[in-house]
């Protein structure tokens, strides 16, 4: 699916609605160059699943725990991961296939550690048709 964004309020609604609808134990792969939006997306999709906390992107803890919603959300930001032996080390499985949903950004980077069955949100910025657009492609693996 494509969905097209013509602003930050678009990317945010897409992934509350997302959020809104996630089931425990889903992994999203969050992919895209900096500035495209992820965080945006990150925070709808906690706002979908009733987190009412501020969600920020954790670059610096990898994991950030959010446990006020419907699920527990867990998401990962893998930018600075240096191997996967650093992913072992935070216990990533548990989190993968745990009762609560989980959104990893700059996933591509870990691709080799995702479960067989995840969802790829991947944001493109399209400079001809603006600074706010984003094409948002969603696909099953």
């Amino acid at each position: 699916m494509v969905v097209e964004s013509f602003g930050a309020e678009d990317t945010f609604a897409l992934g509350e609605k997302i959020g809104k609808s996630a089931g425990a134990g889903q992994v999203y792969s969050l992919v895209g160059d900096l500035g495209a939006g992820k965080t945006v997306f990150t925070q709808g999709m906690a706002a979908g699943l009733g987190i009412g906390e501020p969600v920020n992107s954790p670059t610096f803890t990898i994991l950030q725990i959010y446990e006020g919603g419907r699920l527990p959300f867990y998401h990962f930001d893998v930018y600075r991961i240096g191997d996967a032996e650093e992913m072992e080390e935070i216990g990533y499985e548990d989190f993968f296939y745990g009762e609560g949903v989980c959104l990893v950004e700059w996933a591509d980077l870990i691709r080799e550690l995702l479960p067989p069955s995840y969802i790829e949100v991947k944001i493109e910025k399209d400079p001809e048709k603006g600074f706010d657009y984003r094409r948002i492609t969603l696909t099953g693996v």
